[in-house]
């Protein structure tokens, strides 16, 4: 148990205060680890200030519309999280009678939660003895033994869940939790990890083999592909102008954006004048607003967007809206939807300059 006791004591004396970890309900408990999925602490902490001063109660955010949350979410990336947040908020309240699942198994069933979120609830609600591993344990438990197995490789999983259980102080399981990926986040960290004030440092492997940079060890990600799209603000001299909701399957599902053309290949702009002509039916005049693309990056696409103002009559604009079961909107209430930060970006500058 010494492993245990020296994070836990390192733990108390450089912890963060941190909101989420002063409480033993399991709804904050949540939202917190929700938000905190591929989300920096520094960047999650306003959104979930926010979200529990809009949404004290899990039925209040499951009573409320999901284009909602979904703008209130604006900001964070990764949007399923905030889908599945709002479809489990419904489940617990209208299923689960507003009572969270108090098992590893139950909180499982819930949209969005898989195995690390359910362990992390269990511990840290329930002081369930099941051991929470996220990329910040992975690092610690690689270098602490040596491990050179891919953490995001099958067996690596296995391999590392197993370790992870084994060390576990399973009379403190939320502590030992909090305090081991606590001390990845601060001391252990992917670069310059504080290696010569480390209280592990005489039973850590990688330091006594000078491993620590070789440490954990990784397949490589899938390569990242690019994107091109090209949107289409179309205007009327009554300062309106329509918005697509995506509510299909891929990135930004169920958030609004321009009209657009979607590439995988970069498209010449001839091309893109036959597409848009073909796809509207219309021999119109359109002008971009910058000749380089603006620029936006997901986990697995790079976006280079183009914005085309295109200019049209009301008996045209009409007939766009209603062959494409477009949104009709004001420019000045685009803002007001749930759209990604690209087109948020895009409204700020158009806006700014009008």
């Amino acid at each position: 148990m010494a492993f245990s006791s020296q994070i836990c004591e390192w733990y108390h004396q450089h912890k963060r205060d941190l909101p989420w970890r002063n409480t033993k309900h399991a709804y904050p408990i949540w939202l917190s680890e929700v938000m905190l999925q591929q989300t920096r602490v520094k960047q999650a902490l306003p959104y979930f200030t926010k979200f529990l001063k809009r949404f004290p109660k899990v039925c209040d955010l499951a009573h409320a519309k999901e284009d909602e949350v979904l703008k209130m979410w604006q900001g964070l990336g990764y949007y399923s999280r905030g889908r599945n947040l709002h479809k489990a908020a419904q489940k617990i309240c209208f299923e689960l009678h507003g009572e969270f699942p108090n098992s590893f198994e139950g909180l499982k069933k819930l949209p969005g939660i898989g195995e690390y979120t359910a362990s992390a609830i269990a511990s840290f609600a329930y002081q369930t003895p099941l051991a929470v591993v996220d990329g910040n344990v992975y690092r610690v438990l690689a270098r602490y033994l040596g491990i050179s197995t891919p953490i995001n490789s099958p067996e690596g999983e296995k391999i590392f869940k197993e370790k992870a259980n084994e060390l576990l102080n399973k009379k403190l399981p939320d502590l030992h939790n909090q305090a081991i990926m606590e001390f990845g986040a601060l001391h252990c960290t992917p670069k310059k990890p504080k290696c010569l004030f480390c209280p592990l440092q005489e039973s850590c492997v990688a330091f006594q083999l000078n491993k620590v940079n070789q440490l954990p060890v990784k397949l490589k990600k899938t390569k990242v592909k690019n994107l091109y799209q090209h949107y289409f603000i179309f205007e009327t001299e009554s300062q309106k102008t329509l918005l697509n909701h995506r509510n299909f399957e891929g990135i930004w599902k169920n958030l609004y954006v321009f009209p657009v053309l979607e590439y995988f290949n970069k498209p010449r702009l001839e091309e893109v004048k036959t597409d848009f002509e073909n796809k509207f039916d219309l021999r119109v005049k359109m002008e971009r607003f910058e000749k380089k693309p603006k620029q936006h990056l997901l986990s697995h696409r790079k976006i280079q967007a183009y914005f085309w103002q295109v200019k049209l009559s009301s008996k045209e604009f009409d007939r766009i809206q209603k062959e494409n079961n477009y949104q009709l909107t004001n420019f000045h209430k685009v803002k007001e939807f749930a759209v990604p930060v690209l087109i948020q970006n895009f409204i700020d500058a158009f806006l700014s300059g009008n």
